[in-house]
């Protein structure tokens, strides 16, 4: 998921010209070389581990570690007919694209990390794309899902670029799907954020495959509290449910302020619901016929042991339950070592060859193949929400 915190959204010429400067950074010597595993393998994780997306940061990096932890338990990943441990070289972003510019060529060049996991955000991710590519070192991002993060401005892939979560427009679509099959709704009102990408886009993915009518559109911002107008102008409509595409901070007033208007039809949402301040800013006793699509849920452990391990694992790691950006990055991981042992070489160029080549990989968040957009193919959830808590998982394939 890439959220824009920001209130104001900085220029795409002020973003290009920090990315362009920091650059730089990344060595002529080290263009498109890439690096080679030592006596480990050198995993760098380039994350938003302080600013305004920390959370995320946070629980992906718990994510990446409890991988690393089990893997090197295991002895490693297989490279030919040896093992060798992983290392994981952790570094902080700030949450900042500047920042993670500059990281991604400090792990690539001087950290010398044959692959690289994260940044959470798209943001961050598209401002790490030339250091990666100019130092030839795949990056995978676990949580990046606007559908333009793994394709170069003229179509064309990033050659060094993947992701380990579904897009917006895929989320979008199949939020759509569960709209017409499984709820039955004819006409659907949408409240979408329109500061961001992420809001304007899964609409516009829900629009286009929505089979019944759209009978009114309302936008708000990012950091908005009071819904009121919005939710007044929809209370009157003849409507079978709301799409509302935005993050658990201002859809948690959402949802709120319309249960306290009367407005008792489901609100379906995306993966940016999927945190458990959603019922707390809601209000547990408003937060019922909730549901929103995400990559992962722990509700899943009643049908696979590879989830119900992690899960378990997790919990007594971290005593907490693991959130989706946590599973994700877990993925992420997993990716790299399945690349690494399809390939029986841990070099930077292998892996990305390795990850371009995915095909039916057991994850805590499905199975995944990689398509030639770098983009994973697996199932989407559906969770639903009674009085605060998951009560049902749907899956969307």
């Amino acid at each position: 998921m890439a959220k824009k915190f920001l209130k104001t959204i900085i220029s795409t010429g002020m973003i290009a010209a920090s990315v362009l400067a920091l650059s730089g950074c990344a060595t002529k010597s080290a263009a498109n070389k890439g690096n080679t595993a030592g006596s480990t393998i050198k995993i760098g994780v380039n994350m938003e581990l302080s600013g305004a997306v920390a959370g995320y940061g946070e629980q992906e990096k718990q994510g990446v570690e409890l991988a690393v932890k089990q893997i090197n338990a295991a002895g490693g990943i297989k490279v030919g007919n040896s093992k060798k441990k992983i290392t994981a070289i952790y570094r902080d972003n700030k949450s900042s694209t500047s920042g993670a510019a500059s990281v991604a060529a400090q792990l690539a060049n001087s950290d010398k990390a044959v692959a690289i996991v994260g940044p959470a955000t798209t943001n961050d991710g598209t401002a790490s794309i030339p250091n990666v590519t100019k130092a030839g070192v795949p990056m995978v991002g676990p949580s990046a899902t606007d559908p333009n993060f793994t394709l170069q401005k003229n179509g064309s892939v990033q050659k060094y670029v993947f992701r380990a979560c579904f897009t917006d427009a895929f989320q979008g679509e199949k939020a759509a799907v569960f709209a017409n099959d499984t709820l039955k709704a004819k006409n659907i009102a949408i409240i979408a954020d329109n500061s961001t990408d992420y809001g304007t886009g899964l609409a516009k993915a829900f629009k286009k495959k929505f089979a019944g009518k759209v009978v009114a559109t309302e936008y708000y911002q990012s950091g908005d509290k009071d819904f009121n107008a919005m939710l007044t102008n929809i209370k009157n409509k003849k409507i079978d449910a709301i799409y509302a595409p935005g993050y658990y901070s201002e859809l948690g007033l959402v949802i709120k302020q319309a249960r306290q208007a009367g407005i008792k039809v489901p609100i379906i949402g995306a993966d940016g619901m999927a945190d458990p301040k959603l019922a707390k800013i809601a209000g547990a006793e408003n937060a019922t016929d909730i549901y929103y699509t995400t990559p992962f849920s722990t509700l899943s452990a009643n049908r696979s042991s590879l989830v119900k391990n992690f899960l378990a694992n997790y919990k007594k790691q971290y005593n907490a339950n693991a959130p989706t950006f946590s599973a994700l990055a877990y993925d992420s991981v997993y990716m790299i070592k399945q690349a690494i042992e399809d390939q029986k070489s841990a070099d930077s160029a292998s892996i990305a060859k390795g990850l371009a080549k995915i095909k039916n990989m057991p994850g805590v968040t499905g199975t995944t193949t990689i398509d030639s957009k770098h983009n994973p193919e697996k199932p989407i959830a559906v969770e639903e929400l009674t009085q605060g808590k998951i009560t049902k998982v749907y899956t969307v394939k």
